[in-house]
């Protein structure tokens, strides 16, 4: 059962606001706050591309700045209904490297009527941090980038608390300008930008690889560019290094940017995509990072959260898991029921077979607590339903690639097996999915008639795919139902090629 904080009784709801003047794009994000519960109500967001305005001098030139005060023109309006102590305004590198700086923030504070923070590298990167561990779950170490358009954070943590972080002044703006002159991508161009960013990460690389991280986590920006790609070219997973150097050739397949068409790729990020995916190669090399996740939110998440002050935060997963229980009309005793089944299986599983990689045990227990979400559509297709929905609602706790798995899990649970659904993940995760998907359905029917205490003793076999249930002798024969119920899974299972026998 979860605790909700309560706000004080003569503020039954307030907003909050964060606006982050990046060097690529400004952002301005509003949340409403009801019972303890963090809604986000509003989203801005403008390519204002600060940093292009920057000249060898590190001067913003006249249009640059224009074009930053005509969108904080917008923002104002939306501000106009905030409580004054509820808005955070900060800007982040280009205006920390300007010599200019103060001509673009005085104006900008009279324009929005609020104090403008220029922050450090340093405290960008710990607000990054806080954003993501607010809106990510705590698995131990987790290594935390997030490549801006004139630096590039890089943070060590575990649960809300920074361990090493770093700022470093490289961007995917700035090395656009830098590194790819005349637009023009070449095998050359690449090496020179990745090389540039190798130097920078390697100076400070042995402070984090001396680290063992569980996670690794992008925040927005490139990391969210590539992500969109992957999944719009049928690929549902994390991304690693080799897709990495994959949209690299793409990039220099196309030769210059006027040209690059890549699909999944949106207009808007096309221009900064090479000089970002060029920094992250590098992330990747220098670090010896092997795959990277999408985190939920970063440096405007970490500004409002961290005016929170009396919002608890617990174990953000199972919030999610609570709030969408109450919301969908679940039942609880069933889901918990199904769960308790489905972690003994998994368990024996585990110990005969590796299923590490993808945090597996967390995304089968929101499957298995989540599983009947669709019945508050309706019953017959309540598989679909609930996989629908949980690919439509928010899923604070889990990445992009977690919650795509959950939606997988509760598709299969039961009835027919979907086997395209998992031909989009990667080679290294394919197995581990389709085990949790075994599980789960065994796990549905084994709980049936929905009552306590009426299992046994359960043991699971497993070799490869061949799997042997067994039960203490005669208990299948007195339990017709379940028997006849397993006999059904066993031909569902022997139509997708795996083999299930229970004695």
């Amino acid at each position: 059962m979860i605790t909700s904080t309560r706000l004080p009784q003569n503020h039954p709801e307030e907003l909050y606001a964060a606006v982050d003047l990046g060097s690529n794009s400004f952002h301005l994000v509003i949340v409403r706050v009801v019972a303890g519960s963090v809604q986000i109500i509003g989203k801005v967001k403008q390519k204002v591309r600060l940093a292009a305005g920057l000249d060898e001098n590190m001067m913003l030139d006249d249009e640059s700045l224009e074009r930053g005060w005509r969108c904080l023109e917008t923002f104002a309006e939306r501000l106009q209904d905030i409580p004054r102590d509820n808005i955070r305004v900060v800007a982040t590198a280009t205006l920390r490297l300007a010599k200019n700086a103060a001509v673009f923030t005085q104006k900008a504070q009279q324009i929005l009527d609020h104090e403008l923070s220029v922050i450090s590298g340093e405290e960008e990167a710990r607000q990054i941090y806080l954003g993501v561990a607010y809106t990510s779950a705590n698995q131990g170490n987790s290594l935390v980038i997030d490549i801006g358009g004139a630096s590039t954070e890089i943070i060590i943590g575990n649960d809300m608390t920074p361990i090493h972080l770093v700022s470093l002044n490289m961007g995917c703006v700035t090395f656009k300008e830098r590194y790819f002159v005349g637009d023009v991508l070449s095998k050359e161009n690449f090496a020179a930008a990745v090389g540039a960013a190798k130097a920078m990460v390697d100076a400070v690389a042995d402070k984090f690889v001396c680290f063992d991280w569980q996670q690794c986590l992008g925040a927005s920006g490139t990391p969210q560019a590539i992500t969109e790609i992957l999944v719009a070219q049928g690929i549902s997973d994390a991304i690693r290094l080799d897709y990495l150097y994959n949209l690299r050739q793409q990039c220099i397949d196309c030769a210059t940017l006027d040209n690059l068409i890549i699909d999944g790729l949106e207009e808007s990020r096309r221009v900064i995509f090479p000089s970002g995916l060029a920094i992250l190669i590098a992330l990747f090399e220098s670090l010896s990072i092997r795959d990277m996740q999408i985190s939920g939110g970063a440096l405007r998440e970490g500004l409002i959260y961290g005016m929170l002050e009396n919002i608890q935060q617990n174990d953000r997963r199972m919030q999610t898991i609570q709030q969408h229980i109450q919301h969908f009309h679940i039942d609880s005793e069933q889901a918990e029921r199904v769960t308790n089944v489905a972690l003994t299986l998994f368990k024996q599983l585990s110990e005969q077979t590796d299923v590490d990689g993808i945090d597996g045990e967390a995304m089968l227990v929101a499957a298995a607590m989540l599983h009947e979400t669709g019945l508050h559509i309706e019953y017959k297709l309540h598989h679909k339903h609930g996989a629908y929905i949980l690919g439509h609602v928010p899923m604070v706790g889990y990445t992009n690639l977690q919650r795509d798995g959950i939606k997988t899990l509760v598709l299969n649970h039961r009835q027919q097996i979907s086997p395209e659904v998992f031909e989009q993940n990667h080679n290294e995760t394919r197995g581990i999915m389709r085990s949790l998907v075994r599980v789960l359905r065994l796990a549905c029917i084994l709980s049936i008639r929905r009552k306590d205490n009426l299992l046994p003793e359960l043991k699971l076999e497993v070799k490869e795919d061949e799997w042997h249930l067994i039960f203490p002798e005669g208990w299948l024969k007195a339990h017709p139902l379940i028997d006849a119920e397993l006999a059904n899974e066993k031909w569902q299972q022997h139509k997708m090629g795996w083999h299930l026998s229970c004695e």
